[in-house]
């Protein structure tokens, strides 16, 4: 394919419009390469699971963002396969009719199509896929607060917590396997941990107090959390298991919301210590926390990018919106009305929420779709890798 040098550059005309306290000169400029769109075509997928498959494969190229999905006649890739009795045989062909991509994968027709498409983005733009990942998040579905999971399109919402008392703050691990939430089975704050395969759960950090507000190390083996037990919340790391709790900060200020950097080496938070929350940066294993510039007041909600480049996090401006600042610049831009933002492998899209849906934005693009709505006010959403 031939590289188009061209910027086009598309300004979200309006944002003013549904960003609660933004106004419209400061609406942000995303700047896309159309050379990073890769056209391709998706041929009729044979068998009889073929049209479940294609249908599926169809959303998470769409989603991805990379793609311009058309005719074969000027596709640079074409996509085929053949899929029936749990089994999908996917192929991807070059404009001069070599093979880029041939794999055989086994399960239902949603998981083989999501597992395709994953290794369809990574063999065409060298980038992680998203589309095997897992979501959790809050619902009150149920009339009170519970902790949900997903596909990261919104399919197969399964309730997993139906304690009847308030769970929020869910975290999954990277690899999808356990999560982290917060609970209030005995009265009090508490963090427990749910194996996902098994559905054991064990509760890890019931200190008196609150315990509260997980996050899983990049590796799963610790995990950050808020621990109240010498007075005002402060930030702590404790093992996956809830052993060994180091306290990390030393302040009067109330420390939340931690997000590990993709090296495991630092940790960014939310602190109010000097009046309304702002965000900090400290290591792992303490240390002297350290501001991370992002030119706005009231910041909350930190999500560190798995590229490391980039935070995002939730900032209230009259409302609260979603926002993203490069670690490199140290310029932050408002994206979208939201709060809650949680990034996906790629570092390009991030989940987040409205209150009465989910959404996924792509952040290269702008292109915000709802991915999960109807269950009453869904908050918290997690990501997994």
């Amino acid at each position: 394919m031939k590289s188009l040098p061209t910027l086009v550059v598309l300004t979200l005309l309006g944002l003013g419009a549904f960003l609660p306290g933004t106004r419209a000169q400061d609406a942000p400029t995303i700047t896309i390469r159309k050379s990073d769109a890769i056209n391709v075509s998706l041929a009729g997928l044979g068998g009889a699971e073929g049209g479940t498959v294609g249908s599926v494969l169809q959303n998470d190229l769409t989603l991805a963002g990379a793609f311009v999905l058309g005719p074969a006649a000027t596709a640079s890739y074409v996509i085929s396969g053949t899929a029936s009795g749990g089994s999908l045989q996917g192929q991807v062909k070059d404009r001069s009719g070599g093979t880029v991509l041939a794999k055989t994968y086994s399960g239902a027709p949603r998981a083989v199509a999501h597992q395709f498409a994953d290794d369809i983005v990574e063999t065409l733009t060298g980038r992680p896929g998203i589309a095997t990942s897992k979501i959790a998040f809050v619902s009150t579905r149920s009339g009170r607060k519970e902790i949900y999971t997903a596909d990261y399109d919104g399919a197969n919402v399964r309730q997993l917590t139906n304690d009847g008392v308030i769970s929020v703050a869910p975290a999954i691990s990277a690899d999808g396997s356990k999560l982290a939430y917060t609970g209030y089975q005995s009265g009090y704050a508490d963090i427990y941990l749910i194996d996902l395969a098994s559905g054991a759960r064990s509760r890890i950090v019931k200190f008196p107090g609150t315990n509260s507000g997980a996050a899983f190390s990049p590796d799963g083996g610790r995990i950050a959390c808020s621990i109240s037990k010498d007075g005002n919340p402060e930030l702590y790391v404790v093992g996956a298991n809830g052993s060994g709790a180091r306290r990390l900060t030393r302040t009067r200020g109330v420390e939340s919301s931690p997000s590990w950097s993709p090296d495991g080496g630092e940790i960014v938070f939310s602190s109010d210590e000097n009046g309304s929350p702002r965000l900090f940066r400290i290591g792992s294993g303490g240390g002297t926390p350290q501001p991370v510039s992002t030119g706005m007041g009231f910041c909350t909600e930190p999500s560190w990018s798995p590229d490391g480049r980039k935070i995002a996090f939730t900032v209230r401006q009259g409302g609260f919106s979603i926002a993203v600042t490069d670690l490199g610049s140290g310029t932050a831009r408002v994206l979208a009305a939201g709060e809650d933002p949680a990034w996906g492998a790629n570092s390009r899209h991030l989940i987040y929420s409205t209150g009465s849906a989910l959404m996924l934005l792509d952040t290269q693009n702008g292109r915000s779709v709802p991915i999960v709505s109807g269950l009453g006010k869904v908050t918290e959403p997690s990501w997994s890798r």
